[in-house]
């Protein structure tokens, strides 16, 4: 896969991360994905759609990640995963593509963007509904790890 198209993608997730949620991740070593198996306990998966562009993004969060996120950007930590978890997951899905939208409009890439959709559970699946490689890139931080997949027909 074209890091031309994996970059907009860390950066949307670093930015969205440092300006809403007050939190620093530091980004891992990427690798091909081989199964739907998400990496943490709640995901935000977008498709995307352009005329020279079919792909998918994810984001997974640990739950303590999740939680801390949630706490940095509206003042309340919940004791679990809930439905406004879910909201804040799909919301920052949204933005992370939102931002790589712009990015890839500059490269001449234009897409249309899905509504997120939120999966939540030990174990869950994430399917991309693309025929591609599929990029999974693990970032850290101190409340827990976050893991963005891509994957792009191209």
């Amino acid at each position: 896969m074209n890091a031309d198209f994996v970059n907009p993608f860390i950066a949307g997730l670093l930015n969205v991360m440092e300006t809403m949620a007050q939190t620093t991740l530091t980004p891992g070593k990427p690798k091909r994905k081989q199964d739907d198996i998400a990496k943490g306990d709640v995901s935000g998966l977008i498709g995307m759609v352009g005329p020279n562009v079919r792909g998918s993004m994810s984001i997974t969060f640990d739950e303590s990640l999740a939680l801390t996120i949630m706490e940095r950007m509206v003042g309340e930590r919940p004791e679990q995963l809930d439905a406004e978890v879910g909201d804040m997951v799909g919301e920052v899905t949204n933005m992370i593509c939102g931002n790589a939208k712009r990015d890839l409009a500059e490269r001449g890439f234009e897409f249309g963007m899905a509504t997120p959709i939120v999966v939540s559970g030990k174990q869950h699946s994430i399917s991309h509904q693309v025929d591609g490689a599929k990029i999974i890139l693990p970032f850290l931080c101190d409340e827990g790890r976050a893991h963005l997949e891509i994957c792009f027909d191209k």
